[in-house]
Parts: C-alpha cells; structure tokens; sequence
C-alpha cells in the first residue's frame, strides 16, 4: 500500500495536464455505461488503497458543510447549529460553507474521522468516484487526482479501458 501512495505523490505532479485532457476525452463517454466502469473500477482500486494511510482529503480540501450537516454534526456532538458554526465553519471564496481549518479539526492522529459516523455529506461522497456518480462529477476528477491517490489509479485505470 506504502508504494501505491508514494508512486501517486511522484507520478501525480506531473501529470495534471495529461489528466485535465483525459476527462475531456471522457465528456463523450459522459453517462450510464462510463458510471458502470467507475462503479468497476472505483472497488478494484479501494480494495487496494485504504483511505487511512493517506487521509489527504481531510488534511487539504476543507469540505463543504451544508445546513442538515451542520444541524445534525452539532446535535451529535451537544452543541447548538450556531455554536458550532462558530467554532468549526468558515465561508470560502466560492461563498460555500467549510469546515474553518486544514487538516480537518475532527482528523485524528491514526487518520480516524472523529465524527464519521455523522460526517458531512461531501465526506460521504468524496472521492465522487462511485455510485453511478462519476459522469455527474467529471469536473471534480483530474483535481481530485491531486489530492487521491485512489482518483488517479481510477484514471489511469479508465485510460486501459476506454477507447
């Protein structure tokens, strides 16, 4: 697993570009078929990358934080809504509510979410890789390749079997 993750911090630097132009190639492939190789391919790569030797995600993209998130978060944890909006939200530069810091604050050191249980729903869906999802959400796979290393095996995997 140590060498999967290495290998994607060297080879995903430089291949940002070569990423960027293979989405667009798959923009025609956009729909049920290319949903069903993702579904494929997304567990073939998860069951060789754990989430838990990386936890890159939550330690560089602060996720978006919706009303029943933060509703349901707060709850869990005792707060109110407000308190918590307070003390762990922020408002980012594309006006979208995010957790306040990187790496998340709910991150522990072993890479365990404290709060997955009730995480947010960008938690829950991220790497938006699945689920008959990863058509919907072609705009969010090369930069997410940066960041998951699952992401850019899915690709390159998807380069292999997408003419």
């Amino acid at each position: 697993m140590e060498n999967l993750i290495q290998s994607w911090k060297q080879r995903s630097s430089n291949s940002r570009k070569a990423q960027k132009k293979f989405i667009r190639h798959l923009e025609q492939y956009r729909g049920k078929h290319l949903d069903t190789l993702a579904d494929e391919i997304h567990e073939e790569v998860f069951s060789k990358v754990n989430c838990l030797d990386c936890a890159n995600c939550c330690t560089s993209i602060p996720p978006i934080v919706n009303k029943t998130d933060t509703a349901r978060i707060a709850k869990e944890l005792g707060m109110k809504p407000a308190a918590f909006a307070e003390k762990y939200l922020t408002v980012d530069e594309d006006n979208d509510t995010v957790m306040n810091q990187s790496p998340c604050p709910f991150l522990l050191e072993n890479n365990e979410c404290f709060i997955y249980a009730f995480r947010p729903k960008a938690c829950r869906e991220y790497p938006h890789t699945n689920n008959r999802e990863f058509s919907k959400n072609l705009s969010y796979h090369a930069p997410n390749a940066m960041y998951c290393p699952a992401v850019f095996y899915i690709l390159e995997e998807m380069k292999k079997r997408v003419p």
